[in-house]
């Protein structure tokens, strides 16, 4: 979660030289030609078996293609803020789509936490501009956006069952690349490669390696021992480091607001680490007058 707060910062910044989509498709186009190398070095084969061939590219598609085009887009129509918020709504769009694919279980902890998570997000969120939608078409291509992922992430899980993170998110990574690949080389089309910076592409270095390589490996890592509910949680906690981060490395002032949000936000993660939310409901009840 911090490596894609981190990447947040770096990618607004290097997307003033380089073109969204075509910065997309480079990132993911070395990070799952690393990915891929590295998978031939630990496990000896890339190969995927046929039957999931086509349910791996395609969830890849999904999450690392269409949401990137999505995504990108809307944020020149919305506020950074309301974009952020829209794909807060994740996690718990990821819990209701993994009971469904039976992946995992939807237990009263992990809603009561991702319930308490989101109302978090919206304190850090609403103590800036708020959310004030200036674009329709620009908060619907978010929350698309947002479900893309949410499939990615709950449909992805049971296929960690048959194969290692590593496997499964190099070739996730092959198939976004390919969605991102025509409109990617589309934008770059008559560009000026030379006027790019230097910090630029160390920024694209450090996205590609790092939030989009190792980072997506982590976190299916962590969805194969605890499930894609528990570990999607966490994503609340990027919007409140990130604000952390752009106080220590861009001067930007942090409110009370931010802070009291992002209380809540860990809390809410610590009550979908428990399976006792049940009991900490009685044990308020018992304490409120009748």
């Amino acid at each position: 979660m911090v490596f894609w707060a981190a990447n947040f910062i770096v990618v607004k910044a290097a997307n003033e030289q380089i073109p969204p989509i075509t910065f997309a498709l480079l990132r993911f186009g070395i990070a799952a030609l690393t990915l891929l190398i590295a998978l031939r070095w630990r496990e000896g084969s890339v190969r995927l078996p046929g039957r999931d061939v086509v349910p791996v590219l395609g969830l890849g598609a999904l999450g690392f293609g269409v949401y990137q085009i999505l995504w990108s887009t809307a944020l020149q129509d919305i506020p950074a803020g309301d974009s952020a918020l829209l794909i807060a709504a994740t996690p718990v769009m990821t819990a209701l789509l993994a009971v469904y694919s039976g992946a995992d279980t939807l237990t009263r902890a992990k809603l009561v936490g991702g319930i308490v998570s989101f109302a978090g997000v919206g304190i850090v969120i609403g103590s800036g501009p708020g959310l004030a939608l200036t674009s329709a078409i620009g908060a619907l291509l978010t929350l698309a956006a947002a479900v893309c992922w949410s499939i990615y992430t709950a449909f992805g899980a049971p296929i960690l069952r048959r194969h290692s993170p590593l496997r499964t998110t190099a070739w996730a990574m092959a198939g976004g690349s390919l969605v991102l690949a025509v409109p990617g080389i589309a934008q770059a089309v008559g560009m000026d490669w030379s006027s790019v910076e230097v910090n630029a592409w160390a920024g694209l270095v450090f996205s590609a390696f790092i939030p989009a390589g190792v980072a997506n490996v982590i976190v299916f890592s962590a969805i194969r021992l605890l499930g894609p509910t528990r570990i999607t949680a966490y994503q609340f906690l990027v919007p409140f480091i990130a604000v952390l981060m752009g106080a220590s490395f861009l001067s930007e002032p942090i409110r009370i607001e931010q802070l009291l949000g992002g209380t809540v936000i860990v809390l809410g993660v610590a009550l979908t680490r428990s399976d006792r939310a049940g009991d900490i409901a009685g044990w308020l009840r018992s304490r409120l007058p009748t």
